[in-house]
């Protein structure tokens, strides 16, 4: 998707999709929310396909990428829902043991959009995790509206034990260096943040995508550190920064923190109009460089 795609989308239409994608309105009053707002010959059904995900699009990795190897890996989750399963990358011919990066998806399940940044984490020589959330319920359904009413059906508190324990698993894995960071994006922001505070022993470096904050009285825990990245016209994610950001200062939490100008909450992927090219590839160049500073040795 590019920026000139992007340019014909209302700018309440993106408000909109941010409250239809986080369950804050239904399916019926996003429509006609969209049929209020349509515009120059495009359609409230024409607003709707143009804001929906398209993957083909988005592949920047190709799965059979010849410096890549990819599969998919159960893990034991305990204190979760009994066992999870994720898409494993490694480098095919890593120049030493790499670090190793948990990635998490936002509310919607292990879509292809999340497979290819854990490419984008092989393909740069770190070995990357992505857990699905829908593995309890069967896995990711094929599409984005069934995942995120699926995920919406899940128990909170067993999702995030099987991301705790999706690390646990990864940490240790052989051919690793033992060091590891997470990157989440959305609702895999908040995991981010949350892993950081409540598994410190674990995680050595954290790259919240515009993802909500853990519970302030967690952040004195936290001892990894933090790559911040947020989205400028983002009003939900970012009414939350100030508290976060005056209890990371409060307790000497190291963390860098940007916002990118003009950008929507979701502008790293590129299956999307909120897709901001310049600022994707600059937010993540520096995830790249930040995995690397931390997570070497």
């Amino acid at each position: 998707m590019t920026s000139r795609d992007s340019a014909k989308i209302p700018k309440r239409a993106f408000e909109l999709y941010d409250k239809y994608a986080h369950g804050q309105i239904d399916r019926r009053q996003f429509m006609t929310g969209l049929a209020g707002v349509a515009v120059g010959g495009m359609s409230a059904a024409a607003l709707f396909s143009a804001l929906m995900p398209d993957y083909a699009r988005a592949q920047q990795v190709s799965f059979n990428d010849p410096d890549i190897t990819a599969s998919y890996r159960e893990f034991d989750a305990p204190e979760g829902h009994g066992k999870g399963r994720g898409y494993l990358v490694q480098p095919r011919s890593p120049s030493s043991r790499p670090g190793l990066v948990l990635v998490v998806h936002e509310n919607r399940g292990l879509n292809p959009y999340i497979e290819d940044v854990a490419r984008r984490l092989g393909k740069a020589g770190f070995i990357a995790f992505a857990p699905d959330a829908l593995f309890p319920l069967g896995g990711y359904p094929g599409n984005d509206d069934d995942g995120r009413a699926m995920q919406q059906r899940l128990d909170g508190d067993k999702a995030a034990a099987d991301f705790a324990a999706a690390a646990r698993f990864l940490q240790p894995l052989e051919g690793g260096n033992g060091k590891l960071g997470v990157v989440g994006f959305c609702f895999g922001g908040f995991i981010a943040n949350k892993l950081a505070a409540e598994q410190p022993a674990l995680v050595g470096a954290a790259v919240p995508f515009y993802g909500m904050p853990p519970a302030l009285d967690k952040v004195a825990d936290i001892k990894a550190a933090l790559l911040i990245q947020m989205a400028e016209m983002d009003e939900r994610i970012n009414a939350a920064w100030p508290d976060y950001e005056a209890a990371l200062k409060r307790h000497g939490v190291r963390y860098q923190a940007h916002q990118y100008p003009g950008t929507q909450h979701g502008f790293h992927n590129d299956s999307t109009p909120r897709y901001q090219p310049e600022a994707a590839e600059l937010a993540w160049s520096r995830t790249l460089a930040f995995f690397s500073e931390h997570l070497a040795g």
